[in-house]
């Protein structure tokens, strides 16, 4: 994109610029036609660089005494002339270009100049972020840690402003702008062959589609990760091609059926967000009577997904506690509410689900149904990750966070797409198959093991890539030995493998092993260290291969029992 912030300076100057060149022009020729006298009293003219030097020194200081001789009375009359004439013009010149340094076009100029040399200069695959807000935020502090190069564009400049006060290592681009408009898009490097995947998370679902129809215009290779609301919106970024969906309503109906159904399906998801592998007593939902307050995006989502746990349940539709005053703010009756929740039988039901999109009413069901029912097991929807402090005081069971639940999800995709499909693929599986693979994880590591993703790729397997270049074999079972003493196992475990487009789900010991392979590793801190030190140390390779230690010499390698 073409840079204007050249222009705009020669602009700005040029009025002061010919105002000082006229001034200084008029001041030497004046000097230089004026005669004066030297030290022997002869008559002489200053030259052209004598009458530079003087009113160069006299126009911006004053004080530097007569030069190369003593004035005469005429010179010394224009001198007093000059002076003044000169400083006017020095005086207009630098207000000018004070308030240039001020000007918000200017500054603006050079920012979006600086942002594009920026996106440009880019070596590396980049990921383009729509808007900073909370979703974006946590989504950047964690890839940032990754690390990921990323580039932020978002309307406001105060929020852009904000993302350059976190300092991020390595820098991330950032400009403010129309993200509906194609140049700005463009200088985000939408077209750039580095920019692998575009983020589009805002709340407004028809602003989502907007803009993922452009980019998808601008560049169909660019992967897609797009926030949609309603399944009818959901349908149709799938049929125009999105790579990937992101529905907080219907994730949250899948981990309400797993949970009621499949609870170790629900744990294996949870722990690959960070949850421990293991239930706590107020995660037990109880199967029951369920009341949902408010029946919008969340509550149709939950419907599929109550019906196919067969739970009876009673929907409250929470739009008749509304109303819109002149300044479009919501207002809500807590005795409407609580006179609805005991139509819906509030006293004798289990669960209490408040699914509106206004997290002070949501908190308003949960404790007016908590002064009905004291045992009632208690779920909520927390829209904004601002309002999280609040639902954590209120000590509510089970709270879905509609910005954290789109951030994890996000952050799986882009940084452990095998963390990602690994949840795909333990979707089609039934409670007790999820029950065998909790349990095994377990009894290896605890219930906080790590999961950490390898590639057999020169970059991440360098040894183990040479060594299949050469035909030998090497399975699963062989990559577990322990680099410290071979006929022991260490404390890992291979969850799943993708070959090309090919999942294997828990594969076993003989498996063999590929290039381009992809790996989800179960493990420890220390046994990762260990099977990174395999893939990528000859001797190491050796040595779990053969039991035999391979030893660099002057006269080539010797092999060690």
């Amino acid at each position: 994109m073409q840079s204007y912030a050249s222009w705009i300076i020669i602009r700005r100057l040029r009025i002061p610029l010919i105002i000082i060149i006229v001034t200084f022009a008029i001041s030497i020729i004046g000097m230089m036609l004026i005669p004066g006298r030297d030290d022997q009293g002869h008559v002489y003219h200053l030259t052209f660089f004598d009458a530079f030097y003087f009113v160069s020194y006299m126009a911006s200081t004053i004080g530097f005494g007569e030069s190369p001789y003593a004035f005469t009375y005429p010179q010394k009359l224009w001198v007093s002339f000059a002076i003044y004439l000169t400083v006017i013009g020095w005086f207009y010149g630098i207000g000018t270009v004070v308030a240039l340094i001020q000007d918000k076009v200017l500054a603006e100029e050079l920012a979006r100049s600086k942002f594009i040399r920026s996106v440009n200069e880019m070596e590396e695959p980049f990921i383009l972020i729509f808007g900073y807000n909370n979703v974006t935020k946590n989504l950047i502090q964690r890839l940032s840690k990754v690390p990921k190069r990323m580039v932020v564009i978002d309307k406001s400049q105060a929020k852009i402003d904000a993302l350059d006060l976190e300092n991020y290592h390595p820098h991330i681009p950032a400009m403010h702008g129309d993200l509906l408009d194609v140049s700005v898009l463009e200088m985000a490097g939408i077209r750039s062959p580095m920019c692998t995947h575009a983020v589009i998370v805002f709340e407004n679902e028809y602003k989502n589609t907007q803009i993922a129809m452009i980019c998808k215009h601008l560049n169909d290779k660019v992967k897609l990760i797009v926030r949609s609301n309603t399944i009818q919106n959901s349908e149709y970024l799938y049929h125009i091609g999105i790579d990937h969906i992101e529905n907080p309503f219907k994730v949250i109906s899948n981990r309400l059926y797993l949970a009621l159904t499949a609870p170790s399906l629900w744990m294996l998801e949870m722990w690959v967000h960070g949850h421990p592998l293991t239930i706590e007593r107020k995660e037990q939902i109880p199967r029951g009577k369920f009341v949902i307050f408010g029946y919008g995006r969340m509550g149709t989502a939950l419907e599929s997904g109550l019906k196919k746990a067969g739970i009876d349940y009673v929907f409250i539709d929470a739009s008749h506690f509304f109303t819109d005053t002149k300044k479009t703010e919501k207002i809500f009756s807590e005795e409407k509410i609580e006179e609805r929740l005991l139509d819906a039988g509030i006293r004798d039901a289990k669960v209490i689900i408040a699914a509106t999109r206004n997290d002070m009413v949501n908190l308003a069901v949960i404790m007016l149904a908590r002064k009905y029912n004291p045992e009632i097991y208690t779920i909520a929807r927390e829209n904004s990750l601002a309002d999280l402090s609040v639902f954590n005081a209120a000590d509510i069971d089970r709270n879905y966070v509609l910005e954290e639940i789109i951030a994890n999800k996000t952050y799986n995709y882009l940084a452990m797409p095998l963390a990602n499909a690994f949840i795909r693929q333990i979707s089609k599986r039934d409670e007790a198959w999820g029950r065998m693979i909790v349990e095994k994880i377990i009894q290896k590591m605890g219930i906080q093991p790590h999961l950490c993703e390898m590639a057999v790729t020169p970059a991440q397997a360098l040894a183990l890539y040479e060594e299949l270049g050469k035909g030998t074999k090497v399975t699963l079972e062989v990559l577990r030995r322990s680099r410290a003493d071979y006929t022991k196992k260490m404390k890992l475990l291979f969850l799943l493998i993708k070959r090309g487009d090919t999942y294997f789900l828990l594969p076993e010991d003989t498996f063999e092993v590929q290039r381009g392979d992809e790996m989800l590793v179960v493990c420890n801190k220390e046994s990762e260290v260990d099977l990174a030190y395999i893939l990528n140390n000859y001797y190491e390779l050796y040595y779990v291969r053969t039991g035999k230690e391979m030893v660099s010499g002057v006269l080539g390698y010797f092999f060690n029992d």
